[in-house]
């Protein structure tokens, strides 16, 4: 999933769209009401969700791989309420990536990435990144059709 355009801004809510990048700040875009606007670099901490990792007993994964993870199990488990317990929100974090750091990932972690899931994805805006095998599948197709256009002048 693409998530390079999108950062979480500190004190402003939901997420920002970036649009471009200044010595002192960043022209930001809000996604629901399409307004852009410059936040300064001195008011505001920037974190861009394609950085966002958690922490697993081996390393680390991408949030963008716990979202996939996430989609694909959305139909048998669907995403628990923000405001639910600890208890149901780590046993449902659990059965989507059983084995994060229980003693580095917080509750707050957890929500955040539970609460970005949920606003990506109401608005269409979570899209797989697309494979390097389409692209070899074309030039395997361009391939064949000039082996085809060689026997056809036999």
């Amino acid at each position: 999933m693409n998530l390079k355009d999108y950062v979480a801004v500190s004190g402003l809510p939901g997420l920002y769209k970036l649009v471009a990048t200044r010595s002192s700040g960043l022209v930001i875009r809000d996604i629901d009401s399409d307004k852009t606007r410059f936040a300064s670099s001195r008011k505001y901490q920037f974190t861009p969700l394609k950085s966002v990792a958690i922490y697993t007993d081996q390393d680390s994964i991408e949030l963008s791989i716990i979202f996939e993870k996430i989609e694909e199990k959305l139909t048998e488990l669907p995403l628990p309420d923000i405001k639910a317990g600890k208890d149901e929100v780590f046993d449902y974090f659990s059965k989507i990536l059983p084995d994060y750091d229980t003693e580095r990932v917080f509750l707050s972690d957890v929500k955040k990435v539970i609460k970005w899931y949920k606003f990506l994805s109401e608005r269409d805006l979570l899209h797989k990144e697309e494979t390097s095998t389409e692209v070899s599948t074309e030039g395997e197709d361009s391939s064949e059709s000039i082996d085809n256009q060689d026997d056809s002048k036999k």
